[in-house]
């Protein structure tokens, strides 16, 4: 059975508070000649359905929080978009920017309408272009595709949230299936343009239906519309170190087998046990996923950020990180710069997958590209290294502002095994290379790679909660400081940092 569908009035009135709705619509110009047979059509369609156009605008409130919404209604000529409607849409988006609002949208709809032509068709870009300006003024936008949404909505305003989901069994498509079918002399694919479908191959962030949009929306809300100043430390949390006087010796090679712990905790369990407020995202939005690496929104503490992290229980199973999962992280970190969001990384790698595939997808040119975007991204930035820090996969995701490490967590250009093959040309002396590179975390201090080392007693797989509520509580205190940063000042000593890095 596919999801209950609702109409654009219930929608909203699901999605606000009780009694919160103000229209801001008023009548549309109508695009008609009086007496047309599209005049007709409209008097009809507005007889039939209680609607003047394809598509209501306002604002209210979601649990107490003011919003903005665009909703298209199906049953008003399929949701078409005319002149009229772009009208309505784009001053709704501009109102919106205007009074600081986030913009949540509910497309639904077959596209341009027909009975306008090409004046209507170009109408899409007058919409993506308010969306654009109220994005690029840092504020939300959010989208909920609903059956069905395809052609031109699509391929504008419906694609550009900066968050976006669909509801269940909802055909979601560029190409309408009738028309491919009148084209071509055959079916569309079945279950290509699926919302289910979409979001496997990493096109969407979730599937939800009416009665779950609430929660997901106020939950990712809670994140992007947080404070960012004046913010304090609600959990003390343990000290973690700042002299590498403070760490009793451990042979790297001790370290590195803790690491590799089957039950050490990972990017999830610091979510789940050290986060809050958190919406999962999901893929590039482009076509691409990998299960190597995970995206999200969540809050430490009082501070929200971007959450970036490799996925130690799907490397370990198989899905090494790739340069799907690099992509991934870079959407991340365009989401962080575009809503003025702190960014976490969490790097915990045995290292990027090693394939012909790989290698034809652009695996080292994507991690170049992290590495240049985390160097000069606006955002304040800071990351984690929790446990295997392996190669160029590592690499990609570590430079930040500041940069947390665990106890037991190391950083390698290659897995020491490896390092010894190359010197040795036997894997026998992996332990020695381990200690001769310097990959222990009181290396890493000692060397300016990293700025804290968060505690284990005597190992974070013996204590996953505790050990997560740490590293949660430093990155709160870290977040905090660099929020109250100023964005020059922070930019600089970036730079100097890495500009100086392993010089005397």
């Amino acid at each position: 059975m596919g999801a209950e569908r609702v109409d654009a009035r219930a929608l909203v009135g699901r999605v606000l508070d009780e009694g919160s709705w103000t229209s801001w619509d008023v009548p549309p110009a109508d695009p008609a000649p009086a007496g047309s047979a599209y005049a007709e059509t409209l008097a009809r369609a507005r007889e039939r359905t209680g609607y003047d156009e394809a598509v209501i605008t306002g604002s209210g409130t979601l649990r107490g929080r003011p919003v903005a919404i665009v909703a298209c209604e199906f049953s008003f000529l399929a949701g078409s978009i005319g002149v009229a409607t772009a009208e309505r849409l784009v001053r709704a988006v501009e109102r919106a920017t205007a009074e600081g609002l986030p913009l949540l949208a509910a497309p639904s709809s077959g596209g341009t309408r027909m009975q306008e032509g090409t004046i209507a068709f170009v109408q899409m870009a007058r919409i993506a272009a308010a969306v654009m300006r109220h994005k690029a003024a840092g504020l939300p936008y959010l989208v909920y595709l609903r059956h069905p949404t395809t052609g031109g909505v699509l391929a504008s305003w419906g694609s550009l949230g900066h968050v976006t989901v669909a509801e269940p069994g909802a055909l979601i498509g560029f190409l309408g299936p009738r028309v491919y079918e009148a084209l071509r002399g055959e079916p569309f694919p079945p279950d290509v343009q699926t919302a289910e479908n979409l979001y496997a191959n990493g096109l969407i962030d979730a599937v939800v239906d009416a009665d779950e949009i609430v929660e997901f929306a106020a939950r990712a809300l809670d994140v992007v519309c947080a404070p960012r100043a004046g913010l304090t430390a609600t959990a003390p949390g343990e000290a973690a170190s700042w002299d590498v006087r403070d760490l009793a010796e451990v042979p790297a090679w001790e370290s590195i087998e803790r690491s590799r712990r089957d039950d050490r905790p990972g990017a999830r369990e610091l979510l789940r046990y050290g986060a809050r407020d958190i919406t999962p995202l999901s893929g590039t939005g482009e076509g691409e996923a990998d299960p190597g690496l995970l995206l999200a929104l969540a809050r430490f503490g009082s501070a929200p950020c971007v959450v970036i992290g490799q996925d130690r229980r799907s490397q370990r199973a198989g899905h090494r990180l790739g340069p799907a999962g690099l992509r991934v992280a870079r959407r991340g970190m365009r989401l962080a710069a575009g809503l003025g969001l702190p960014l976490v990384t969490v790097v915990d790698t045995p290292g990027a997958v090693l394939s012909a595939e790989a290698e034809e997808r652009g695996l080292a040119g994507e991690i170049a590209r992290c590495l240049a975007e985390l160097i000069t991204l606006s955002a304040p930035t800071a990351c984690v290294l929790l446990g295997e820090g392996t190669g160029g996969a590592a690499l990609a995701l570590l430079p930040a502002d500041r940069v947390l490490c665990a106890r037991h967590a190391w950083l390698s250009p290659l897995p020491p095994e490896g390092a010894s093959a190359i010197v040795h040309r036997t894997v026998d002396h992996a332990a020695e290379m381990a200690d001769v590179q310097g990959v222990r975390s009181a290396d890493l201090l000692r060397n300016g790679i990293v700025d804290r080392v968060v505690p284990e007693h005597p190992d974070a797989a013996d204590e996953p909660a505790a050990f997560c509520a740490r590293v949660a509580a430093a990155l709160e205190r870290e977040l905090i400081g660099l929020l109250g940063t100023g964005d020059a000042v922070r930019s600089a000593a970036r730079h100097d940092r890495y500009r100086s890095l392993g010089l005397p």
